[in-house]
This record gives structure tokens, sequence and C-alpha cells, in this order.
């Protein structure tokens, strides 16, 4: 296709934001999996550092990708389901190869053509996101606290910075997770999905050690209402007395307390002991998101 142009910008007028996730939900649609991660769905809506990629076939949106702000830039990318098969994805991402010297980009869900534009245009995997689902309508077993734990929904008067500590602790040694900033925290609270009562946190006197935050999806994607294991942390001092699945039940009977039926999370495939606990608690896989590798 020949037509084909692109224009790399840092900030997002309305009506170009908006012609963005309009393209997101309808590749979301055809495809199962929303092609973009949350921080940078947030980063769209919000702004952000980032540089953002727009593909234009003629006047219309076709394309979008979202580089990151760093030495080797993540990259996630969406082409409308309209304008596949015309080099729209490859034109993007040639564009941002020849601007960096090393790129991460991620594909959401098992979509074998982003995989194929990954691998043909020099990537290699790197890291794999297991995706499982559960059933909420199977029995989920009663939490069992250590008794020295006092559980309680978040406070963000009391606990928005007692989190950030626990956050970064339980995720010491995690490459997303564990460098949440203030702000980072603070968009996911001013969300509309956000629920203080399904954000259980867990104190050990007058220090957060643990806590559950989870999530409910809209239909727009998952064609239902998904309830959301969104994440489990517990600090590294606190670890095999069962906190962390008495914190994962917890937090099931609260997303089925809700009306939901169905539950998903996300946990890193070399996580062998979150897979393990997640698999005991009667999740499966479903899908994989996979980490791209590019360096020159």
């Amino acid at each position: 296709m020949s037509n084909i142009h692109l224009s790399s910008r840092r900030d997002l007028s309305t009506e170009l934001r908006n012609a963005i996730l309009d393209v997101l939900l309808a590749a979301a649609n055809e495809d199962g999996a929303y092609p973009l991660s949350e921080d940078v769905v947030l980063s769209i809506q919000h702004g952000s550092e980032a540089t953002h990629v727009v593909a234009y076939v003629d006047d219309a949106v076709a394309g979008y990708a979202f580089v990151g702000n760093s030495i080797r830039p993540k990259v996630e990318l969406a082409v409308s389901p309209t304008f596949r098969r015309h080099g729209v994805g490859r034109a993007l991402l040639d564009f941002v190869c020849e601007s960096n010297d090393e790129i991460e980009l991620w594909a959401h869900g098992n979509n074998a053509s982003a995989k194929s534009l990954a691998l043909n245009a020099g990537f290699e995997e790197s890291r794999t996101l297991i995706h499982m689902r559960r059933s909420l309508l199977n029995a989920i077993d009663e939490a069992d606290f250590p008794n020295d734990i006092t559980v309680r929904s978040f406070n963000a008067d009391l606990d928005f910075d007692a989190w950030l500590t626990c956050n970064a602790e339980a995720f010491g040694d995690h490459p997303d997770q564990g460098t949440w900033s203030e702000q980072e925290l603070r968009l996911r609270l001013n969300e509309t999905w956000f629920n203080p009562e399904g954000f259980l946190v867990a104190y050990q006197g007058d220090t957060m050690v643990g806590f559950h935050w989870t999530k409910v999806h809209s239909e727009e994607v998952h064609a239902e209402r998904l309830g959301e294991v969104y994440i489990v942390g517990v600090v590294p001092s606190c670890r095999g007395i069962g906190l962390g699945r008495a914190l994962a039940l917890a937090g099931l009977a609260h997303l089925r307390s809700q009306g939901l039926t169905s539950a998903m999370l996300y946990v890193d495939a070399s996580d062998h002991t979150a897979m393990s606990l997640y698999e005991s608690l009667g999740f499966a896989h479903w899908d994989n998101d996979t980490l791209f590798v590019k360096r020159k």
C-alpha cells in the first residue's frame, strides 16, 4: 500500500487520542486480546515523555506505535483490522527501529501475525507472561491469615506511602512492578474501574507486609465482566507463612461477591513459585504475552 504515511509526536490532541483508542478497541475485538499494556494506555490518555508514532492511510488513522523514553525503549503497536496485511505494522516497526539501537517489543496474546512481524524484523523472544483464568463458580477456600496479620480495604489517606514501600520491597527484582512511582499509583486510583473494597492490604503491626489489588474489566474486550487478580505482593520477610495464598483467596472471594463468574491474571513464566500457587488455586493457562528484544 503506497499511501501509508507516518507522523511522530510527543503530544496528542483529543481528537487524535480518541482515534487511536478506537483503533485499539477495534484490534482488541478482532483479536480477543487488548493490543497494548495498561501503562501504555494510561500514557495515551494522560500524557507522558513517550513518543507516539501514528500511521495514516489517506486521512484515516490506520495504526499506532508507542515508544518509551529509555535507553532500550519499550515499544508496543497496533494496526486497525481495516488496514491489516498492507504493510502498516511493518512501516511502524521499521520507523521505530531506524531511530533506536535496542528495542523491547511486546506482543499481546497468541497473535501469529504479530510474532511473525517481530521475528521477520530481527527480534528474538526474551520473556513470556502467562495469561491464566479460572471459574469463580467453583469452590474458593476460606482465606486463613496468620494470627499477627490484619487485613482491610485500602485507604488512600492512610495507605498511599505504605503501599509504595511495600510494593517496592515485594517486587524488588521485578523489571516493571517494583519501580512504580507516586504518579503511577495515583493514576490508577483515579481510574473508573478502581474500587477500594477490592484492594486488600495486610498489616503486621504498623507495617504493610502484603496486598491483593483486584480489578474488574468491562465487557468491551472480553465479552463479559471479568475479574482480575491485578497484583498480589508480599514482602520477603513474610513469605512462606501462607500470606500470599490467603490474600489471593480473599481477593477471589471479593470478585465473586461482585457477581463475576470468571477471574484472570498474568504471571511471569519464569516465576515458578507464583505459577504453582495460582495452579493450586484453580487457574489454568489461557494465553501468552511475549516480549521480543532487538539489539544492533
